[in-house]
């Protein structure tokens, strides 16, 4: 009996997938614990319009994080921080401050968690901030850092 996956189900398959399934095993256990239906015209034309929706959502996803890598690679955020004399900050930026200051300065909302800065900034000058927008779309983000 063909059935349409509605939960993974091990050894059988993941949710979404159309697979074969043996009578007594499909009607006994899969239906009645709702992780299967049986695979009509109805449910295989839901099945494949939910796949479609899917991929185009995903591909605007991708087509609106190409965009903001684009403005986000053309950025330069200004920072004012005391300093030594040495040129080293007293405290670091982070990435927290850094999406502040893009939001601030070029309305650009970034979250946090996706900027790529391990131990923050700690000097004057200007670095190269990376910034992980989408699973195979990334930028780059100049941060400048002057005294005050």
């Amino acid at each position: 009996m063909k059935v349409i996956l509605k939960a993974d189900v091990k050894g059988h398959g993941k949710k979404g997938d159309l697979v074969n399934a043996s009578d007594g095993y499909a009607k006994n256990y899969l239906i009645p614990k709702g992780l299967a239906v049986v695979a009509d015209k109805a449910a295989i034309n839901a099945m494949e319009g939910q796949k479609s929706a899917a991929a185009y959502h995903k591909s605007q996803e991708k087509q609106q994080a190409a965009e903001l890598a684009e403005k986000l690679n053309a950025v330069t955020v200004l920072f004012r921080a005391k300093a030594g004399e040495n040129g080293k900050l007293f405290g670091s930026i982070t990435s927290k401050d850094v999406a502040e200051q893009l939001k601030m300065q070029q309305h650009l909302v970034v979250d946090k968690k996706k900027f790529v800065l391990p131990d923050g900034i700690k000097t004057l000058g200007t670095t190269e901030v990376v910034v992980k927008i989408y699973p195979e779309i990334t930028a780059t983000v100049k941060v400048k850092v002057e005294a005050e």
